[in-house]
This record gives structure tokens, C-alpha cells and sequence, in this order.
């Protein structure tokens, strides 16, 4: 009989984190900058250390938890309550979200220091490693959902910081809107679950999943559990911003940059995924689902990747890189390798957590100036930046060895093993993505770290600094300005000299750097092919096999690694490599001339498929003119004109004609009452009047 884990512990490892934001929020100006970012850490630290102490039980111990820590109420028999379900799967998503959110914290004491809003900004990080918390280790859809729509608020406020940026304004409220449309189908697929399944247990409800399979939507001839898996997934196409909901996340990029790698490292931006790995109970009783599902994944991960090639906004091209990555999760979810996309959730947290946090101080050291061709030559002025960015971009890019390379190869040959509709293109979409992550991320590492130094005259040039900080981040930057009067004095103009970033910005990329290179060595045994998530995920290995292909073809860590340098996929790889030196570094004049020959192309590219052009010109017209039509004609016309207006025009009109027979003459009340009694005897008389005329 496995152990049982104690639900005070559990219930410490969200409330720590809740105790810090409300202490740095509420108390801010009290205890100041030094024990906001105090307190918070503080409450993340602990969180880490009991979420480590509980993954330890669980994979040593075989522990295990799933129980109400709180019921709120009872609907009939539906119960609506606060519980944890913890297993390998939440336990391993506990430390993944705690420790990047512990390294986030740190690096924020030196990215944010000279900034306005200091204690707020910890306090809404804390807040949102809370809400992430709640969300993962949840044991019901109530509790889920509370998780799902508080990251969604948090991230609403932390891509808003700058309150007073009109462009942070618009990215905050893209965020919240977009996420609205996900969320609403989201909610759907809960309440058909609640409407035939009668629970909001995951247990429950997944032991009723075999009778939701037979029966049909009402009206319809759609399987109704095919209706909801569908509807959950347009919850996780909003929230892990899949195609043609990913609008919102590259122009979140407009909050600071700690939670952009918060948000999309390990935390919101991989809910989706998550939750339709938890759903797997559900998600195996619908091919059609599973193909909905690979398809809108390989087009994230080969188009969205395109959108990489031709960003220059550093922190831009690392948050496309992001979405293609959410992809190769997608496809590996609609190929039923459920652990394998849960496994590239893990190592991508840690490594896209990096590049984001190495962006950042590239971003420091550059003074607030984001446009990688402004830059190169930053090697020998950025070492600790330098070699972790490249340890990043390498586990990025699926390099054999570092971690990268064990999670999407896995993600490769699981689509390859599929056959499901749709896998097909999937193949060919996560083989050609291969080729292009190589290519974006070594495009900008060779441009920003390597080549000719353009930081003392810049090609693009940004305005001084210290309005630079202004245009940036909605007010003075007083470090940015500080560093800016400094050179000015030093060398009589603006030419600021890139300098490493102070250790508590470095410190988290060395940190995240050991797990970008080693964890995918080290778990890739236990977290695919042992038992770690065999109570998480269900599988059905007869209509989906390809885990168990994976399975009979591996043979270790080390015999992978090696076996992948002769595959397709490497090769790809460092084709992507050698052509972004050559285009970058030796033939500059190449790229130029492509964007000449393609330029129609580029153009589409530039402007993002167009797909921001179709939601305003074309979505949020044709809202408009629907808001508009139920205003003129539902509110204005009926409410307003019909209703309330024509209701008292009515009686209006009606009292007119009541008011000429209301003279106040005796005389006249008297003929209408003599008139009245007549024609009430005619009436009632009249039937023996033609009974007798008939006669």
C-alpha cells in the first residue's frame, strides 16, 4: 500500500507563495523593497522545498494524495470544493513551476531595482506561482478553473505593468480578450461534463468516461465526448496559444521581461497542455479529437516558427520560438504521447526560462536597447550571458545530449509512429521545424553575440537612454540613466559599452543552464518509459500505440543521444546552424538580397499572416456591427422604444380617449350608465328575441 502525504504540507506549498504577494501588496510601503522581494522569495523557497519533498515521495515511496481539503457546497449531489490530487505528474509540475518561478523572483531584484511599482511587481509574480499551483494540483474542474482564470488575470496585470504604455495597455487587453474566446469553449466542455457525468471530480468523472462515449450530442449525430474534448481544447488553444489564438502572446512581450519568462516558460503559457495531459482519460475516447488536435499543432510549430525568422526585437524572436515549442507539445498530445509532451513541457520550462532571462540581461547590458542588430561583438563583454545563452540555444535547437534534443526527438518519432489523420502533415511540419528553430535562434545568437561590434554607432538607432527607459517601460529608468549620464561623461557622447549584468541576474542563468543541459539525460527513463505517470496518464496502446514503439526502440539515454547524430532531425539542425553563420556572419549581403526576391513573402511574414489585420478589420468589425444592431434594435428599439417608452406611449394614448368621456356632468354619467344598463339587457335578452323573431 503506497504512503499517504500530508495534506498541511500540500496545502503549504500554494499558500506560501499567497502570504508573500499578500505581504509585498498589502504591506509594500511597510516593509519596502528589500522585504517585499524578501518575503516573496521566501514563500517560493518554501513551496520549492516541499514541492521537491513531495516529488521525492512520490517517486521513491509511491506516495500519493487525492481528497477535498475544502467543499464550498453542495448543488443536489454536485459538490463544489478545494482538493489536491497529487501524483507523478502533479508533483513533477510543482518543482518545474517553483523553481523557475524561485529564479524568476531572484533575477527580478536586479532587473526591476531603479523601477517604480517594485513591491507590486513581486507581489503579482507571487500571486501567479499561486494561482499556477492551484491550477496544477487541483483534483476537480471548479478548482481548475479558479487556477486557469487567476493566471489569467495576474498575466493581465504583469503584461500591464507599465500601465501608463499605451502598447502594454493593448497587450494586456489582447491578452485578457483572447483569452476570453478559449475560455469560453472552455467552460463548455466543463458544463457538458457536469450536465452527463453529474461530477467535477476527475476521478468521477473519468470513471463515467466509457458511458459519455456512447452517447450523442442532443439534436446532433456528434459523439458527445468528441464535443468535449474539443471544447477543453479551445480552453488549451487560448491559454497555450495555439493557432489562430496566439495572437496575444508575442505582444505580451510588452511587460517586463521576468515574466515574460514566467509566463512563458513553465507556468501559463503550458496550462493547456497540462490540463489535456490530465485529461487523457477523455481525450483516448476521440480519434477525432486527437487529429483536431495534431493538426492545430503542426501548423503552430512550422508557421509560427517562420515568424521567428525575420523578428530583430530580441525578446520577440524568443517569444515565437515559444509558440512553435507550444506546437510540438500539441502534436505530441494529438499523437497520444501524452508523457512526451509533458516531458518537452519540463525541459522547455527550463531552457526557454534561460534564453528569456539571458534576453534580459542582453537587454541590460545594452541599455534597454532591443534591437539585435544594434548589437553584436557582446561575447567578450557578456561571458556569463554568452555561454549560457548558448547552452540554451542549443538545448532549443535539440542538440544530442542537452536536454532539448531528448524531449523533441521523442515528439518526432511519436508523430512518425502515429496514424491518426493528420500525421502525416505533423511529420513534415516538426521535421521542417527542426530546421528553422536552428535557424532563428542561431540567427540572433550569431547576431548578437559574434560579428562586428554595432553598439558604438548603431545602424537602428533608439533614442537617448534615458527616453529609451521612458518609450520601454512607461517611465524613467533611473539605473538606465544613471548608466547613461556616466558614459555621456566618460566619452562625450552617447556610446555605451555592453557590461555583464550584476549576480543576481546571472546566477539564474547558471542555475537554469545545469537542467538545460542534463535533465533530459537524467529523466527521460522514469518520466517516458518507467512508472512516474502510469496513475496520470491513461493510454490506450491498442488504438494509439506509438508509446509503445517508442518503448521497444529505446535503449538508454546515452545509446539515444548517440543514435541521433545520424538522424534526419540533427542534420537539419546544424543545417539550420551553418546557414544562419554564413547568412549572418560571412555573406551579410545574402539575407538582404532574400528579402528582395521574396519580398511579397516577407511582407505576409511582417505582418503576421495578417492575422492581427483579419481580427480587428474583419472579427471585431462584424462585433461591432452586431453590438451595434442589439443596441439600435434590441435595446434601443424593443427595451427601450417598445417596452418602456411604448408602454407608457400606450397608456398614454389609451387615457386620451379614456379622458373624453370623463366630462364631470352628472347628467352625462347618468345617460352612459342608462346607455349601459340598455345594451346589458339587449345582450342578455337577445337570444329570446331570435328565439321568438324565428318563430
Amino acid at each position: 500500500m503506497s504512503a499517504q502525504l500530508s495534506p498541511h504540507l500540500l496545502l503549504a506549498v500554494p499558500l506560501a507563495p499567497l502570504v508573500g504577494a499578500i505581504a509585498a501588496g498589502f504591506f509594500g510601503k511597510v516593509i519596502g523593497r528589500s522585504g517585499a522581494h524578501t518575503v516573496t522569495i521566501l514563500g517560493v523557497l518554501v513551496a520549492f522545498v516541499l514541492s521537491v519533498m513531495t516529488l521525492q515521495s512520490v517517486v521513491v515511496d509511491g506516495a500519493h494524495f487525492n481528497a477535498t481539503v475544502y467543499e464550498w457546497m453542495r448543488v443536489g449531489d454536485l459538490k463544489m470544493e478545494v482538493g489536491f490530487l497529487v501524483d507523478g505528474l502533479t508533483a513533477m509540475m510543482m518543482c518545474v513551476v517553483t523553481f523557475v518561478s524561485l529564479m524568476v523572483h531572484i533575477y527580478t531584484i536586479g532587473y526591476m531595482a531603479e523601477e517604480d511599482g517594485y513591491q507590486r511587481f513581486f507581489s503579482y509574480i507571487s500571486l501567479f506561482t499561486f494561482s499556477m499551483l492551484m491550477l496544477v494540483m487541483s483534483n476537480n474542474m471548479l478548482q481548475l478553473f479558479f487556477g486557469w482564470e487567476a493566471v489569467g488575470l495576474v498575466s493581465y496585470l504583469l503584461i500591464g505593468f507599465y500601465y501608463k504604455k499605451p502598447t502594454a495597455i493593448a497587450a494586456n487587453m489582447k491578452a485578457f480578450l483572447v483569452n476570453r474566446v478559449g475560455d469560453f469553449g472552455f467552460i463548455l466542455g466543463i458544463g457538458l461534463i457536469v450536465a452527463y457525468a453529474g461530477t467535477l471530480n476527475y476521478t468521477e468523472a473519468f470513471a463515467k468516461a466509457n458511458e459519455l462515449a456512447t452517447l450523442n450530442l442532443p439534436g446532433t449525430s456528434w459523439m458527445l465526448i468528441t464535443v468535449i474534448c474539443i471544447c477543453l481544447f479551445i480552453g488549451a488553444m487560448g491559454k497555450s496559444a495555439q493557432f489562430p489564438l496566439h495572437v496575444w502572446l508575442p505582444d505580451s512581450m510588452e511587460g517586463p521581461t521576468p515574466i515574460s519568462a514566467l509566463i512563458h516558460a513553465a507556468t501559463m503559457v503550458t496550462a493547456g497542455i497540462f490540463m489535456v495531459a490530465r485529461m487523457s482519460p477523455l481525450f483516448e475516447l476521440s480519434d477525432t479529437a486527437l487529429s483536431f488536435i495534431l493538426v492545430i499543432g503542426a501548423i503552430t510549430a512550422l508557421f509560427m516558427g517562420f515568424l521567428g525568422i525575420i523578428q530583430n526585437d530580441i525578446k520577440r524572436v524568443v517569444a515565437y520560438s515559444t509558440l512553435s515549442q507550444l506546437g510540438y507539445m500539441t502534436v505530441a498530445l494529438g499523437a497520444s504521447a501524452y508523457s512526451v509532451a509533458v516531458f518537452h513541457l519540463m525541459t522547455h520550462a527550463f531552457f526557454k526560462a534561460l534564453l528569456f532571462l539571458a534576453a534580459g540581461s542582453v537587454i541590460i547590458g545594452m541599455h534597454h536597447d532591443q534591437d539585435i542588430r544594434n548589437m553584436g561583438g557582446l561575447r567578450k563583454y557578456m561571458p556569463i550571458t554568452w555561454i549560457t545563452s548558448l547552452l540554451g540555444s542549443l538545448a532549443l535547437i535539440g542538440t544530442p545530449f542537452f536536454a532539448g534534443f531528448y524531449s523533441k526527438d521523442s515528439i518526432i518519432e511519436a508523430v512518425h509512429a502515429s496514424h491518426l489523420w493528420g500525421s502525416g502533415f505533423a511529420y513534415f511540419a516538426v521535421l521542417a521545424g527542426v530546421f528553422v528553430t536552428a535557424f532563428y535562434s542561431f540567427r540572433m545568437y550569431f547576431i548578437v553575440f559574434h560579428g562586428k561590434e554595432r553598439f558604438h554607432h548603431k545602424p537602428f538607432p533608439v533614442e537617448h537612454d534615458a527616453h529609451a527607459a521612458d518609450d520601454s517601460h512607461g517611465h524613467g529608468d533611473a539605473h538606465a540613466q544613471a548608466s547613461s549620464h556616466a558614459h555621456d561623461d566618460s566619452h562625450g557622447h552617447h556610446d555605451h559599452t555592453p557590461h555583464e549584468s550584476p549576480w543576481v541576474v546571472t546566477l539564474p542563468l547558471v542555475l537554469l543552464a545545469i537542467p538545460s543541459v542534463l535533465i533530459g539525460y537524467l529523466t527521460i527513463a522514469p518520466m517516458l518509459y518507467g512508472d512516474l505517470f502510469k496513475d496520470s496518464i491513461f493510454i490506450n496502446a491498442e488504438r494509439h500505440p506509438a508509446m509503445e514503439e517508442l518503448a521497444r526502440e529505446f535503449h538508454g539515454a546515452a545509446a539515444m543521444a548517440l543514435h541521433g547524430l545520424s538522424t534526419l532531425p540533427f542534420w537539419l539542425a546544424l543545417a539550420g546552424v551553418v546557414v544562419a553563420y554564413v547568412f549572418y556572419l560571412l555573406k551579410p549581403e545574402i539575407p538582404a538580397a532574400c528579402a528582395r526576391i521574396f519580398a511579397p513573402i516577407v511582407k505576409v511574414l511582417e505582418n503576421k499572416y495578417y492575422m492581427d489585420w483579419f481580427n480587428e478589420h474583419v472579427l471585431a468589425a462584424g462585433a461591432r456591427m452586431v453590438g451595434r444592431g442589439l443596441w439600435k434594435g434590441g435595446d434601443v428599439a424593443l427595451i427601450d422604444g417598445a417596452l418602456v417608452n411604448g408602454s407608457a406611449r400606450g397608456i398614454g394614448a389609451l387615457s386620451s380617449l379614456v379622458r373624453l368621456v370623463q366630462t364631470g356632468y352628472l347628467y352625462w354619467y347618468a345617460l352612459v350608465m342608462i346607455l349601459g344598463l340598455m345594451g346589458l339587457m339587449t345582450w342578455q335578452l337577445w337570444p329570446y328575441l331570435g328565439h321568438l323573431v324565428g318563430r
